[in-house]
């Protein structure tokens, strides 16, 4: 015969590993949406990778159409030029919609985080560690340095 003593026991036990199942499920719960948290940023990260990479491999042919429409001869024809020009405008357009932005570097205080110096020049113009000259375009994808500005950077006259 069971008593009310032996049933108050079993009804303690019960709730005991009732309220031990609910901190399981709790804890399982919390670490699989840690885990959904965890997998997304990884996603988040390697699209930016893979996007960074694409972009690198970009801007040397984004270069080469400044380079020819710098250099373009006198005598070239117009409807071409203009056909190179609409081009490199829809490649820097492209660039601009993924989050690609040119690094600002003359006149800017040198910053190699930004900038990578290739040499000086001697200034009396500009102050000291001022980047006076960029020799290549520098390129970030939204805050993260794709390719660091190649710059001449001022120092005093007679250093």
């Amino acid at each position: 015969m069971t008593t009310t003593t032996d049933l108050r026991a079993k009804i303690e036990q019960l709730e005991a590993e009732a309220l031990d199942a609910t901190n399981r499920y709790l804890r399982l719960a919390a670490d699989f949406d840690n885990y959904k948290k965890r997998v997304r940023q990884e996603q988040a990260e390697t699209v930016e990778r893979a996007n960074a990479e694409l972009v690198a491999k970009m801007l040397p042919v984004v270069d080469n159409f400044h380079r020819v429409m710098e250099s373009a001869p006198a005598e070239a024809d117009d409807a071409w030029l203009k056909g190179v020009q609409l081009t490199l405008q829809q490649l820097d357009d492209l660039l601009l919609s993924m989050g690609v932005s040119p690094i600002e570097a003359i006149g800017q205080p040198f910053d190699p985080t930004l900038h990578e110096a290739i040499g000086h020049e001697e200034s009396d113009e500009q102050p000291e560690d001022t980047v006076i000259t960029e020799v290549r375009k520098g390129y970030r994808l939204n805050e993260r340095v794709v390719r660091p500005a190649l710059v001449r950077v001022a120092r005093p006259v007679g250093d």
